[in-house]
C-alpha cells in the first residue's frame, strides 16, 4: 500500500513499518508509526482490526482518500487488514455500513468480549510489543469467523473475476447471480458494489505496479486501464491526487 495508503498497510514502507500474511488466512497483519509526513489512507477494498492509543478500532473500505491530519507524529498502530469481503463475517456486520468510516469496535460487538480483549491487548503491548498485541489481533478475529457463519463462498470468485477484468454480466452469471443480486452481494461482502470494487482493485494494481518502478504507460495496459490517460483520470478520482504525488518520497 505505500506511504500513500499509510494505517492500511503498504510492502515496502520505511519508516517503522512491518507486515506479515496473518494466521488468518487471507488477512495481513500489520504494524507503523505514524509519520510526520503521512498522507491519506487510500481505498483498497479492505477492512481493518486496529489496535492503537488503548483503542480498537474498525476502519471500513473507503470510496475516496481519508486523511489522518490530527494523528500525531509517533503514535503506534497495530492492524489486522482483511482481504475484500472478508471483513463483514468478523465485524458481524455488511461492510456497506462501515463504508468511510472508523468506528470503536464496542459498537459492533458486545461489550464484555471487547472489554476483555482491550485489557489484554494493553498487557501485552507492554510485555510483548507490536507481536505480542497482534498474534491477540488474530486470535480474535479467528475465533469470530470460527463462531460465525463465515465467508459467502461467492465473494471471492466475484473479487478473482473482477481481478480478471470480467464485465459485471460476467461474474453474475459466473456465480448464478442476476446482476441486481450480485450488487446487493457486492455492497453487504465490500462496501460497495462490483463497478466500483473494480475500480478501487485496478487502482491497488496500478500502484503496486508503479512502485515497482513499470512506467506509467505500461502500468496502464498491465492494470486494465484504457491508457495512460485514463489511469491519471482515475488516480486522482480515487486517490485525490496525481500518480507522480503519491509515489514521491516523504
Amino acid at each position: 500500500m505505500g506511504e500513500t495508503r499509510d494505517m492500511k498497510g503498504p510492502p515496502g514502507v520505511s519508516g517503522g513499518y512491518w507486515e506479515r500474511a496473518s494466521r488468518v488466512g487471507g488477512a495481513v497483519l500489520w504494524a507503523r508509526t505514524m509519520q510526520s509526513s503521512a498522507r491519506p489512507v487510500l481505498p483498497d477494498g479492505c477492512t481493518d482490526l486496529i489496535w492503537s492509543g488503548g483503542r480498537l478500532l474498525v476502519a471500513g473500505p473507503d470510496t475516496g482518500p481519508q486523511s489522518v491530519d490530527g494523528v500525531p507524529p509517533g503514535t503506534p498502530f497495530v492492524g489486522l487488514r482483511f482481504a475484500p469481503g472478508q471483513g463483514p463475517a468478523v465485524f458481524g456486520v455488511p461492510a456497506r455500513e462501515l463504508r468511510d468510516r472508523r468506528v470503536p469496535l464496542a459498537d459492533l460487538w458486545l461489550a464484555g468480549p471487547v472489554r476483555e480483549l482491550t485489557e489484554r491487548l494493553a498487557a501485552a503491548g507492554e510485555v510483548g510489543g507490536a507481536g505480542r498485541v497482534g498474534r491477540l489481533l488474530e486470535e480474535a478475529a479467528g475465533a469470530r469467523l470460527r463462531e460465525g457463519n463465515g465467508e459467502d463462498g461467492r465473494v471471492g470468485a466475484v473479487v478473482a473475476a473482477l481481478g480478471r477484468g470480467c464485465s459485471v454480466g460476467e461474474v453474475a452469471g459466473a456465480v448464478a447471480l442476476s446482476e441486481r443480486q450480485l450488487h446487493r452481494l457486492s455492497l453487504d461482502a465490500f462496501g460497495y458494489g462490483p463497478k466500483t470494487l473494480t475500480r478501487v482493485l485496478r487502482l491497488v494494481r496500478a500502484l503496486d505496479l508503479a512502485r515497482a518502478g513499470m512506467p506509467y504507460a505500461q502500468v496502464a495496459a498491465r492494470a486494465g486501464y484504457a491508457d495512460q490517460a485514463h489511469l491519471a483520470r482515475e488516480v486522482k478520482s480515487l486517490a485525490g491526487a496525481p500518480m507522480g504525488v503519491l509515489l514521491a518520497p516523504g
